[in-house]
């Protein structure tokens, strides 16, 4: 049974209940352990970043055409900003959500895995169990701050896109595209920094995920 199909059971088993502990013990009980789940959910926020990098530069193509302006519908122009605007939006919700899915499951999983570490009546597997979970522990908090960096730097350029987008429908004219072209330069710059912390990022969510493929 594919990893989908098994969500699909569990949650016709479970209908999304508000609980966390219960939504996982729903889970587990269709054969998919929180190990799984919390590398299935990075691999989703990983493509998420790879989603939302590619939107923001296609945002910053957008911004940069509009400093080329020379004649036409300017409202036509202000309505692709706005609507790379709002995707742009979209796209930082949804990593912020992927963020949170894997701190709620890297929790359950870590309680869990420190309580069965008490259940070994073998000192040397509980030690190497220990040991185990302290690395997963530091790649994970590895994975964690590299992501949470990311995220941070959508907020403000998200912020600079909103003004100019906000400028542009307030004054319809050449001194909106003026504006903007004295503005790129920061944009750009702003943009740059962004796409390489989530490439950062991306990185650690693939060395995180190959590590813990590793150790099945």
């Amino acid at each position: 049974m594919t990893f989908i199909l098994r969500s699909i059971l569990a949650t016709l088993l479970l209908s999304l209940t508000a609980c966390s502990s219960m939504y996982y013990s729903a889970l587990e009980s269709a054969g998919i352990p929180k190990r799984e789940l919390m590398v299935h959910r990075v691999e989703k926020a990983r493509d998420t970043q790879e989603e939302t990098k590619e939107q923001f530069k296609t945002a910053l193509d957008q911004f940069t055409a509009v400093t080329n302006f020379d004649g036409g519908d300017l409202e036509d122009i202000y309505n692709k900003l706005n609507s790379e605007y709002e995707a742009s939006i979209d796209k930082s919700e949804a990593v912020r959500k992927r963020i949170d899915d894997i701190k709620d499951v890297s929790a359950a999983l870590f309680e869990e895995w420190q309580e069965e570490i008490e259940q070994f009546s073998s000192a040397s597997l509980r030690r190497s169990s220990k040991t185990q979970l302290l690395e997963t522990k530091r790649q994970y908090r590895q994975l964690i701050s590299a992501m949470e960096k990311a995220e941070s730097k959508l907020e403000p350029v998200l912020t600079v896109f909103k003004d100019q987008v906000l400028y542009l429908k307030h004054n319809l004219n050449a001194r909106a595209i003026s504006s903007l072209k004295n503005e790129l330069s920061g944009i750009q710059s702003d943009v740059s920094s962004l796409i390489s912390a989530m490439e950062s990022s991306i990185d650690e969510a693939n060395s995180f995920i190959s590590s813990m493929e590793q150790k099945k």
